[in-house]
């Protein structure tokens, strides 16, 4: 298997990084205001199958067509596309539903259920100072998603309130995509795993088709060709940052998201943040900055896994 060279450029490690949370949250705007006209699994098509060229372009400069192409564990990518894909999903789903800095604070929840999920799937071992950082946390995002679940009776009677239940949903099912890349890293390539996870995106979405996909406006059309093609970008931008930094270096970079949401909810939505969801935020980044400091400390195939997995879908 062929290794990518690396190299120790913080500077160049950061721009990189940041520059694809950007892109990312450019995407994310493209999806929400696409998703209030065309339904979220027709927009998960769009997003993974005009990303495709961009990801092949990026292979194949790189050399690494074959190790793309060729995978070890297939059935393991299958997995893990489907999971990814749910995610996705839901992601596209609770941004149709609300505000964009919303659905960016309770997506911080990853990390969280990423240490629960690490205990119970994998037998790892947490410690006092782990399980104080996840119960911040989880304390932080019930903080923000409180407004959402205490109206009324049932949450999903509200579109926000299932809004808030798919985000959170989406969290955890990219959990397991980073619990299940920790050991599919282990016999698959970088480029193997970009590559099936943008391919079978796009075939899964198609199951979607009998639930109601519209012809797109030439707006929504571009919108959505536009996140595709962003989101490619994207996808390659946060890979290549690993090649220069540390992941444990470069993840607490994710948390600028915040403020880019938040910056372009203003401007396009004219949404601000709620103070729930700042207050929330506030202590989900605090707990998750916590759990990185100790995946730090515990190093390993954790920062590999980081490397290859999407944090927004």
């Amino acid at each position: 298997m062929k290794a990518p060279s690396t190299q120790n450029r913080p500077g160049t490690a950061i721009g990189l990084k940041l520059l694809a949370v950007f892109l990312f949250m450019v995407m994310a705007a493209m999806i929400k205001a696409a998703t209030q006209n065309v339904p979220a699994g027709q927009a998960v098509f769009f997003r993974s199958f005009f990303a495709m060229p961009i990801i092949l372009a990026w292979i194949w400069q790189r050399g690494e067509m074959r190790e793309a192409l060729v995978p070890v564990n297939l059935t393991g990518h299958i997995w893990r596309g489907l999971f990814g894909t749910s995610a996705m999903a839901l992601t596209f789903g609770g941004l149709a539903l609300l505000p964009l800095p919303e659905v960016t604070a309770i997506g911080y929840a990853t990390p969280i259920f990423t240490v629960i999920l690490a205990a119970v799937m994998l037998g790892e071992r947490v410690r006092i100072f782990r399980i104080t950082a996840v119960g911040l946390g989880l304390v932080g995002v019930m903080i923000v998603l409180w407004p959402r679940l205490s109206i009324g009776t049932d949450a999903l009677s509200t579109a926000a309130g299932l809004g808030a239940v798919m985000v959170l949903g989406a969290s955890l099912l990219r959990a397991v995509v980073q619990i299940h890349i920790r050991t599919l890293v282990k016999t698959e390539h970088t480029a193997a795993i970009v590559f099936y996870f943008s391919l079978t995106a796009t075939v899964l979405s198609l199951i979607s088709i009998p639930f109601g996909w519209v012809a797109p406006s030439t707006v929504d059309a571009g919108l959505l060709i536009g996140a595709g093609l962003v989101g490619g970008v994207a996808q390659i931008l946060v890979t290549a940052s690993y090649r220069f930094g540390a992941a444990s270096m470069l993840a607490p970079f994710d948390y600028a998201s915040l403020i880019f949401a938040a910056l372009i909810g203003y401007v396009i939505f004219a949404e601000l943040p709620t103070t729930p969801t700042v207050i929330g935020a506030s202590l989900v980044v605090l707990g998750g900055v916590l759990i990185i400091w100790r995946e730090r400390q515990l190093g390993g195939g954790r920062n590999r896994a980081r490397a290859v997995t999407d944090p927004k879908g």
